[in-house]
């Protein structure tokens, strides 16, 4: 299979869409989005540890620039980037890594840059995320009309 054009990555804040959800969800242990379920939903709730986590305006920034520096940094084209209050979503491309590897850094770069903000360490993001490989210009193009312009 040929390499992709680009990623796009989403991933959730903590305690922001839990297993269980009205919205749906996605299961491990099962293919593709599962119905609600509220008492799993309940459950979920239930055993978070800190509050759920909702991006303030200055973290938002925080977060968006920490994935800047990191792309220049690792030489990755930027093509997209929003952070909203509950989500992340990042169109970029970065060849010859995989995009689960790209995530995880930047998961694990705003968390440090977050943590310094906070003065105290948290966790912000949910575990995994949604990384998607763009094929085409359309899906690229596609992806970055709505990281930058649908939200």
């Amino acid at each position: 299979m040929a390499a992709p054009l680009a990623y796009f990555i989403s991933w959730t804040t903590k305690g922001s869409w839990l297993h269980g959800d009205e919205r749906g969800f996605v299961d491990r242990d099962k293919r593709g989005i599962q119905p609600p379920d509220r008492l799993r939903n309940e459950q979920e709730f239930l055993a978070l540890r800190d509050e759920v986590v909702t991006l303030k305006r200055a973290q938002r920034g925080v977060v968006e620039s920490t994935i800047r520096a990191h792309c220049g940094i690792r030489n990755w084209s930027l093509l997209a980037v929003n952070a909203r209050t509950n989500h992340v979503h990042v169109v970029v491309q970065a060849p010859s890594v995989a995009p689960e590897a790209v995530m995880e850094q930047f998961k694990a770069w705003c968390s440090r840059r977050l943590n310094e903000m906070a003065g105290h360490s948290r966790k912000w993001w949910t575990p995994h995320g949604s990384t998607r490989w763009l094929n085409d210009k359309a899906s690229l193009e596609a992806a970055v009309e709505y990281v930058l312009n649908r939200q």
